[in-house]
């Protein structure tokens, strides 16, 4: 059977539907995502409607989108396609398939949603024609909506320009619709991106000429907080969830990036720095990825410490240097970021140590986290894991922390 929900919003929204069949039946959804693509109903909508939108019906929990944070200022919509479950994503009334949609809200207000109409992690591969259609479809639609021509966007790495495509920007807001230069013929990713005129972050870097953050470092220890209980923490760092891949590495270098207001993706970094999703995270793959990344976004990346035997050690030029780090010279280094603002990226072994809040699961191996703050009151580090909502502030023991070390990164913007 299906049914159809329609948005309670003014008239503009209110041909939304989402079809899907039962449980009962086959456990197939269909989300049309269109509302947030249309101007000016876009900008009418609220975190609550999405709850609206898209009902749970009689799932545990709601198929369709998840909330990346739990103030609600950012959700996001998945493709999905397992053995009891699929979900289809698509726009422009059926006809453009995509694989993701982040939803970003602010002060309760829409302020843009970030669509990955295709990536190589997700899809697999696409074909020329294919990939021109979906091209041409959303680029005649962003036209129609801004009410403006297009720039192209030609690729230049030497200003760190890595993307191809088309910008538009009037007084109805902004929209980018980019690719990597090698599409169509060898596809990694096709993006679009659509927000308020007045949206800044990635969202305003992705309009820019050249590459680099939009905040300067002088600006980021503005974003130091420390609750009453003793923590510091650096806030205001975006959540992202790496899904099923094995993308912790590069899922936690777009928070930073967008942390910085450098408009890249997961897709796109992995893509860059030769991510596989199958392949371990160990700490000199991490330093091998990071190493490839930093240079093309105008920003310093460094291996401020790595395990070696039985301790932490410095690794330049990819050689162990210098004496092991002590415990306590590590949390100097901690302090010293977290209080100039930046997060730091931090490899380590989990399932070793308890943490809080717990994990889930019973969960082992190597993985990438950001450490974003500290409590010398209770000893303990504050760190974020890029799973969604629940996991942007937990803590463990500092003396644990320093065990589970595998390694310690510093990526930071060089614009002062």
């Amino acid at each position: 059977m299906v049914r159809r929900k329609h948005l309670i919003l003014p008239l503009i929204l209110a041909n939304l539907f989402i079809s899907h069949l039962s449980a009962d039946e086959k456990s197939h959804l269909v989300a049309d995502l269109d509302p947030f693509i249309h101007l000016p109903g876009a900008h009418l909508i609220k975190p609550a409607d999405l709850d609206t939108m898209f009902e749970k019906g009689n799932w545990n929990r709601n198929p369709y989108f998840k909330w990346l944070t739990k103030d609600k200022s950012r959700a996001i919509f998945q493709r999905k396609d397992t053995q009891n479950l699929a979900v289809d994503l698509t726009l422009l009334e059926g006809s453009v398939p995509i694989e993701e949609a982040i939803i970003d809200f602010q002060d309760g207000e829409f302020l843009g949603i970030t669509i990955s109409i295709f990536n190589r992690g997700d899809g697999g591969s696409i074909t020329a024609a294919d990939f021109e259609a979906r091209n041409r479809s959303l680029g005649r639609h962003l036209g129609q909506q801004l009410d403006v021509r297009p720039v192209r966007r030609t690729e230049n790495p030497t200003q760190g320009l890595l993307t191809a495509g088309w910008i538009w920007i009037s007084a109805r807001g902004k929209a980018v619709l980019e690719h990597n230069p090698a599409a169509p013929e060898n596809t990694e990713f096709l993006r679009m991106r659509l927000a308020r005129r007045e949206a800044g972050g990635a969202y305003e870097a992705a309009t820019k000429d050249r590459a680099g953050a939009t905040v300067t470092l002088s600006e980021l220890p503005r974003n130091v907080a420390k609750k009453p209980d003793g923590s510091i923490y650096v806030g205001g760092v975006p959540m992202v969830d790496q899904g099923a891949k094995g993308y912790c590495v590069v899922a936690s270098a777009q928070r930073l990036f967008e942390y910085y207001g450098i408009a890249c993706d997961m897709h796109q970094l992995a893509q860059i720095a030769d991510s596989d999703p199958n392949r371990g995270t160990s700490a000199l793959v991490i330093n091998k990825e990071l190493g490839a990344i930093d240079h093309l976004f105008k920003t310093r990346f460094e291996c401020l410490a790595i395990r070696h035997a039985s301790g932490l050690v410095e690794l330049v030029d990819d050689k162990y240097v210098g004496e092991s780090i002590s415990e306590k010279d590590f949390y100097k280094m901690i302090s010293k970021w977290i209080g100039e603002g930046i997060p730091l990226l931090w490899a380590l072994e989990v399932g070793h140590f308890e943490e809080d809040p717990p994990l889930e699961m019973q969960t082992s191996g190597g993985h990438m986290r950001m450490i974003i703050g500290y409590n010398h009151t209770t000893d303990r580090i504050i760190f974020s894991d890029s799973w969604g909502a629940g996991h942007e502030f937990k803590t463990m023991a500092s003396n644990d922390a320093f065990r589970a070390t595998s390694g310690l990164f510093l990526l930071k913007p060089t614009v002062r």
